[in-house]
């Protein structure tokens, strides 16, 4: 792990290359103003641009394309002996992805107050991932429970399931 009073060149450079991929691809119309990289023993395994509106799939964020691409170049789903470079602070959806994959070191640029200065806050889903399901604006029901419970104990049963 990195002290936080220890940054190198390395991490200005990765950190420089994740900036120009947020400028390059978003002046190319491939999506918002956001780009990461993750890199592995002191190189890049893969790039990620937000590409949200090229591919018109809203979880195309930077991050999230970054952290597919190196679980496919890496053959893993685990990136336990990683870091992510990112132009700004992981929005909600990002951060799950970060915390999933296991990377084990995140560097950002902007913050989320920065981003939402220009238009992307994502403060009203911090605020309703806090709250009961119940008072979330967006209504949730739950049914089906019972019948969807036997996945979950097949799973517990299945022999050879891969841990995660």
């Amino acid at each position: 792990m990195t002290n936080r009073n220890n940054v190198s060149d390395d991490h200005r450079r990765f950190m420089s290359e994740a900036i120009r991929l947020s400028v390059s691809e978003m002046m190319d119309n491939n999506g918002g103003p956001f780009g990461a990289v993750i890199v592995r023993d002191g190189e890049i395994v893969s790039h990620g641009f937000n590409c949200v509106t090229s591919r018109k799939d809203p979880t195309s964020h930077a991050e999230i394309v970054a952290i597919r691409n190196a679980c496919q170049e890496l053959d893993t789903f685990q990136l336990s002996d990683c870091q992510l470079f990112t132009s700004c602070e992981p929005c909600p959806m990002c951060l799950g992805a970060v915390y999933w994959a296991r990377l084990n070191e995140v560097f950002y640029a902007c913050t989320r107050d920065d981003a939402a200065k220009f238009g992307f806050d994502d403060e009203f889903m911090y605020r309703e991932i806090s709250q009961p399901i119940a008072q979330r604006r967006m209504p949730m029901f739950q049914i089906l429970r019972e019948e969807a419970l036997e996945a979950f104990r097949l799973w517990d049963m299945k022999g050879d399931r891969i841990q995660y």
